[in-house]
């Protein structure tokens, strides 16, 4: 339970990605999606973007709920100014750690995404891995891109990966059991109305058995574009996987949306 914001004393509970995303077992789950896939992401969305082809060092950056910071890492590596931004000091803490092993240049905050402070400050915002459709209410995600709107210089670009529910619907296995290391993870997986959710037990070979859930709104292509652009971007491009590949509605894993803000943007 955590104290309430207004400092009344009285208890709420954490939103479920509060309470997981902080957990050390996050990253045992996750742990096969690796640092090569989030580099063939990275070469992706710095080709279509086109900035591939400028000063790294002219280009700043933010990635929102960079967890653990396998994309900002990547991004650094290739000398552009990176700031990792997350919820979760736990994974803020590794993200930290990784980047003084490679001695990498790496800004790194803690805050809430509906809160991010920057005013025209970023050539490129990403938003990857699912990390966009959190919270309850659809508003609260209209308020995320009224935020990275407004961090965006103009000219900037905005990046949001999806997971693309008419595949989805067409794919979802709805359970799957598997080992990693001494553990036994169990994923079960259903719709909700707009969502996808997720129940993750977890048992060890030796200790208590915990539980842990996930729950993402799905936007169909349709209405996320439509939203994008009610916050002010110009869609530009959309992919169908971390390779770039041409976006096929039926067949497509992801969503790899690409976006700007205009040169002459509008206040939001």
């Amino acid at each position: 339970m955590a104290e309430s914001p207004d400092g009344s004393g009285a208890t709420q509970s954490l939103q479920w990605f509060e309470s997981w995303f902080n957990h050390p077992l996050y990253l045992e789950v996750y742990s096969h999606r690796d640092q090569d896939e989030a580099a063939r992401c990275i070469r992706t969305i710095l080709s279509i973007s086109g900035l591939d082809r400028k000063d790294p060092a002219t280009i700043a950056i933010l990635d929102i709920a960079c967890g653990a910071g396998r994309h900002a890492h990547e991004l650094a590596r290739l000398g552009y100014c990176v700031t990792g931004n997350d919820l979760s000091p736990f994974l803020l803490e590794e993200a930290r750690k990784e980047a003084l092993n490679c001695r990498l240049q790496l800004e790194l905050t803690c805050c809430d995404m509906r809160h991010i402070p920057d005013i025209d400050r970023f050539d490129l915002v990403v938003q990857l891995f699912t990390s966009f459709g959190y919270f309850d209410v659809k508003e609260e995600d209209r308020v995320v891109l009224g935020k990275v709107y407004s961090a965006l210089k103009q000219g900037g670009w905005y990046v949001l990966d999806l997971i693309n529910p008419v595949q989805l619907k067409r794919t979802l296995v709805s359970e799957t059991r598997r080992t990693s290391g001494n553990l036994t993870i169990l994923e079960q997986r259903a719709f909700n109305d707009d969502k996808i959710t997720k129940t993750i037990t977890i048992t060890p070979e030796i200790g208590e058995r915990l539980s842990f859930s996930e729950s993402v709104r799905l936007y169909p292509r349709e209405e996320i574009y439509a939203l994008l652009q009610l916050a002010g971007f110009s869609v530009e491009s959309i992919a169908g996987n971390y390779q770039g590949d041409i976006f096929e509605n039926n067949d497509s894993p992801r969503m790899l949306i690409f976006c700007r803000k205009p040169l002459e943007s509008k206040n939001v």
